[in-house]
């Protein structure tokens, strides 16, 4: 058994070094992983660190704090693999996704799959430092974040699988610190899980003439004229569970006091996407960031200085 593990090890350290080395080599792989775009880190960290706070009342621990960062950005990097592999054939048609690595050919399939397994290996080395219960969750969100970018070829509301893969990471975060999943961290990931569907949805609506065109599936397909509908909705689900959340909690008036400047943004996305404008649209889902850091800077303040 120890050989096979020190034979695996070795396996590990030459293949994080072979990606290492064409990751220097050739800038075109920092833009596959969309290192270039951190917005899709900061929408996969947010709800993350809303987690690692309420599970810790706003005390996590160093090692934790450190490990789930630098996981976020891995697996979203990861993630992002996947789903240019997955859209390799339709990305070279869609105008913001035509200069991706593989859509273009500057990175082949074989030379993707070897960066995906050494980010792989980074994560599995963050992974194993963390208890069993969160180690099975982690397997769980793996199988997510490879299986969302195949969904929209096959059902009409990919954008909840997005949702659920960006809200993993609560559920992880609670794990970790309590080796438990308590009410507030399952409702906390069900808020989670709705603002994916709401900024996913307005990324869809940016698409949406391109997508038709190429056969892509998405809410923003499906609903159609209800769109603005649907999100004014959805937001309402978000918020009226984060007040949930709150209360169950007990935070006060820095917290809502988050929300409210997260309210914010909200109403603004619905003006940016009132004439479905793509280029606005598209506005409106990058706004999602700032709306994020709003929850979380008043969460943090809340448990400073009101705990």
């Amino acid at each position: 058994m120890m050989g096979r593990f020190s034979a695996f090890s070795r396996y590990a350290r030459r293949c994080v070094a072979r990606a290492g080395v064409i990751f220097c080599q050739y800038p075109a792989y920092a833009r596959l992983m969309r290192l270039h775009r951190p917005i899709g880190i900061w929408l996969l960290l947010w709800p993350t660190l809303w987690g690692l706070w309420i599970a810790s009342h706003g005390q996590p621990m160093e090692k934790l704090l450190i490990i789930f960062v630098i996981g976020t950005i891995v697996m979203r990097s990861a993630g992002c693999i996947v789903n240019d592999f997955a859209d390799r054939s339709v990305d070279p048609y869609v105008k913001r996704t035509s200069d991706r690595p593989l859509a273009t050919g500057e990175v082949s399939s074989h030379e993707a799959f070897i960066v995906f397994a050494g980010l792989l290996i980074v994560a599995l080395s963050l992974v194993l430092t963390l208890n069993r219960f969160t180690q099975i969750l982690s397997v769980i969100g793996l199988a997510i974040t490879v299986i969302y970018p195949f969904t929209k070829r096959f059902i009409s509301t990919p954008q909840f699988m997005l949702g659920i893969a960006f809200a993993w990471g609560v559920p992880m975060a609670f794990a970790a610190h309590l080796g438990e999943v308590p009410r507030v961290g399952w409702l906390l990931f069900l808020g989670a899980i709705v603002w994916g569907v709401i900024y996913d949805t307005e990324y869809a609506m940016a698409d949406r003439e391109e997508d038709l065109k190429i056969g892509v599936r998405s809410i923003a397909i499906l609903f159609g004229d209800l769109d603005k509908m649907l999100l004014w909705t959805l937001q309402v689900i978000f918020f009226g569970t984060l007040v949930l959340v709150g209360k169950g909690e007990d935070l006060g008036f820095w917290y809502f006091g988050g929300l409210g400047a997260a309210g914010f943004f909200a109403l603004y996305q619905q003006y940016l996407i009132k004439d479905r404008d793509s280029e606005r649209c598209f506005r409106a889902f990058m706004s999602n960031s700032a709306l994020g850091a709003c929850i979380f800077v008043g969460m943090a303040l809340d448990y400073l200085f009101h705990n």
